[in-house]
């Protein structure tokens, strides 16, 4: 070894390194900023955080350990319809374990990080662990995976527009006595259900069309209902049990009706986001959704929405982190999540620029929203 290989300094900090730290520093900044003009403000966020805490923490144990417990049920069903999928388009070449383990692991990211990195993260993963695989192929297994949560959403959808407190219900006298309104009721709830109809169904068959070309699984209806439509049914009734599990942990009616309000608010806040995890925009959301329905307090709800969202968040990174060693061994699955993680940026920062693109062109966008609310399930 020569004496300048000796000598040589280190190697500079990578821009990227300091500018994910960068990013860092500047989201604390602007946290303890705001948090200082809302004191000065008179607003008591450190009393609303202890509060907070304390309704978290006493959280009874019992439903803290049926809520994971759950949630990762949620997440092997919604593995085991992805393995279905994959397992028929590329036959003999796929293992379960593996296919549920990169699952997790998105789950876990989109937790967490912004724009459905994770979904990026899962599908490439897949390329990586099947042999022959192609991005065209995982994402056609995407596609086809979201077909029956697409479905499940109308049906939440529909459930809620129907159940606005009033809807149909508005006191106009008999109806002898105003007939033209009643016409004009029921013609105009009639066109906006159909409206709503079409517009889902247009996205419904977009993403069959799509799904076709590597979705070889739909050209085999029994073996698609077996492997993908009742895992996914059975993901999505384990995801809404998980919600009715925190809601009696704090005292929330856990009915239909609640149930499906914070299903659909959730849904809607993913679409919707703007923060890493769909922080602040859920809470938002649940919050005023039951209000609208159940009439429960917006801090009642708040405290169920966060405690929900952390626990679940922080099982979620744990259960996929246990996956990924057991799988993958901790070299190989750092080396395969950390690969895929780098390419998902990269893939995610090009359909940003491809959705500018198109919106500067004035073509319609409906192709780059597939991925929107992508955890839905």
């Amino acid at each position: 070894m020569t004496d300048d290989a000796l000598t040589a300094a280190p190697p500079a900090p990578s821009r990227g390194r300091i500018g994910r730290l960068a990013k860092v520093f500047a989201w604390l900044a602007g946290i303890a900023i705001a948090i200082a003009i809302l004191n000065l403000l008179g607003v008591d966020v450190r009393g609303w955080f202890a509060d907070l805490w304390d309704q978290i923490t006493a959280i009874p144990v019992g439903y803290v350990i049926a809520g994971v417990i759950v949630q990762s049920l949620q997440t092997c069903l919604a593995g085991l319809s992805y393995y279905g999928i994959l397992s028929a388009a590329y036959p003999g070449r796929v293992t379960l374990w593996p296919i549920i383990t990169a699952y997790a692991v998105g789950v876990a990211m989109n937790g967490f990080l912004p724009a459905n990195i994770g979904t990026f993260v899962t599908l490439i993963m897949f390329v990586a662990i099947i042999p022959g695989a192609t991005i065209g192929g995982s994402f056609a297994a995407y596609l086809v995976q979201k077909i029956f949560f697409t479905l499940i959403g109308t049906v939440v959808y529909l459930y809620l527009f129907l159940s606005v407190p009033g809807s149909f219900n508005e006191n106009l006298g008999n109806i002898s006595d105003h007939p033209a309104a009643t016409v004009v009721i029921v013609v105009g709830g009639g066109f906006l259900l159909v409206l709503l109809g079409r517009i889902f169904w247009r996205h419904v068959k977009k993403l069959w069309e799509q799904a076709k070309q590597g979705g070889v699984i739909l050209t085999q209806p029994r073996r698609y209902l077996a492997r993908v439509f009742l895992p996914s049914l059975g993901s999505w009734l384990a995801k809404v049990t998980v919600i009715g599990i925190f809601l009696a942990a704090f005292a929330i009616p856990v009915t239909v009706e609640s149930l499906m309000w914070i299903v659909g608010s959730g849904s809607l806040a993913n679409v919707a986001s703007f923060t890493p995890g769909a922080v602040g925009v859920t809470q938002a959301t649940n919050a005023l959704a039951l209000d609208t329905c159940c009439d429960i307090p917006t801090d009642v709800t708040v405290a169920y929405s966060t405690a929900q969202q952390l626990i679940v968040t922080a099982w979620n990174v744990l259960f996929a982190t246990v996956l990924v060693i057991m799988i993958f061994g901790w070299t190989g699955g750092k080396v395969l999540v950390g690969g895929a993680y780098v390419d998902a940026k990269q893939r995610a920062a090009d359909m940003k620029e491809a959705r500018k693109r198109k919106k500067d062109k004035g073509e319609d966008d409906d192709e780059d929203e597939d991925l929107n609310g992508a955890e839905d399930e």
